[in-house]
């Protein structure tokens, strides 16, 4: 089995700050791209910052700039850093990983449960 853990979620002010954190699980091989999406009340999960297991990162246009991705490889882990906060960030967010489990051939996508990030204006 494999688990993705999200932490760090919470409620905020506008232009506060929060790091989310996400941590894999279990009978995991190797983790090849992870990633973070949010999903709002009414709306569709989007993407809003992924990296590889090299480090090269790619962001949602309405997030460049003020969130950071990364990744510690040695502890399954990957985080968000997220700045100048805005009410519209207002979502759950849910960790993403490609992820080769041991004995398997193939990589499949797991989710975490998701955190919820509120942020007040």
């Amino acid at each position: 089995q494999v688990q993705l853990v999200e932490s760090g979620g919470g409620l905020v002010q506008a232009g506060g700050s929060l790091r989310l954190s996400c941590a894999a699980s279990g009978s995991i091989r190797s983790i090849n791209a992870m990633g973070w999406y949010r999903q709002a009340p009414g709306k569709q999960r989007e993407l809003v910052a992924t990296i590889t297991s090299g480090g090269s990162t790619n962001y949602a246009g309405s997030v460049k700039g003020r969130f950071a991705i990364s990744r510690d490889n040695a502890k399954n882990s990957v985080y968000l850093q997220m700045n100048s906060l805005k009410p519209e960030d207002t979502a759950v967010y849910y960790c993403q990983g490609r992820i080769l489990r041991i004995g398997g051939n193939y990589e499949y996508t797991y989710w975490g449960q998701g955190t919820q990030v509120t942020v007040s204006s």
